[in-house]
């Protein structure tokens, strides 16, 4: 079976490599690697093809970018992962026995891990343990490992302004059902850093909790976004 690892993009020259590093030392269990950017101007694109990934131009938006790398890829199992994730072996051993089971999964994430401070790490990945455990939503950051014909049958990820990756989730939760790694992808904490931590972790529980509740992802978004009071 081949893999194809699909890594949406703009503007991460800074984060990106190391994540390219982590894939390289692990190649024998990637096909490839697909890079959809959306119009960087860092030196993203050509960091990631002297590392040997394939690179395809995509509307800015992350379902958009995350469909056209999908689109563009040409294995029978697609790994999503965001560019400022880490990868380490014992993620590689979780997504080898998850395709060598017969049958195979359909579709899988990994446990949530940020790298924060141990206090915030710990609070933060336990808020969303809890939540994934009550609501069975999982986020982008844990990387969703899933079959191409699972893929395509639920219709790509939802073109949605944000929770494209929850909702995607959800779709395949009632179709397939996901299952869950026993390992971690590690995913950056430098949002949290920048627009401080206790302000964006309210701001990310506040979100996932209003979409679990039905608001639609347009009004979140100009919320987030400042654009309009979350009332209206």
């Amino acid at each position: 079976m081949r893999l194809s690892v699909v890594i949406p993009t703009i503007d991460e020259a800074a984060a990106l490599p190391a994540l390219l590093d982590d894939l390289r030392e692990l190649k024998p269990l990637f096909g490839e690697i697909v890079i959809a950017d959306a119009g960087s101007s860092d030196g993203t694109v050509d960091l990631a093809r002297a590392a040997g990934a394939r690179i395809v131009p995509a509307p800015r938006g992350r379902a958009h970018q995350l469909n056209a790398g999908a689109q563009y890829s040409r294995g029978d199992w697609l790994l999503f992962l965001h560019a400022d994730s880490r990868i380490d072996t014992n993620a590689c051993a979780a997504i080898r026995d998850a395709l060598a089971v017969v049958p195979p999964v359909d579709a899988a994430v990994f446990r949530f891990a940020i790298d924060l401070p141990p206090v915030w790490k710990r609070m933060i990945e336990a808020g969303q343990a809890i939540r994934e455990s009550l609501f069975g939503l999982a986020y982008g950051d844990q990387g969703l490992l899933i079959r191409r014909e699972c893929f395509d049958a639920v219709g790509g990820y939802p073109e949605l302004p944000l929770m494209e990756d929850v909702e995607m989730i959800r779709r395949l939760r009632r179709r397939y059902g996901v299952a869950r790694l026993p390992a971690v992808v590690l995913t950056s904490g430098r949002r949290y850093r920048q627009r401080g931590i206790v302000r964006t972790w309210i701001s990310h529980t506040l979100l996932i909790t209003l979409f679990a509740a039905g608001v639609s992802p347009a009004r979140l978004a100009r919320w987030r976004d400042g654009t309009t009071a979350l009332a209206r």
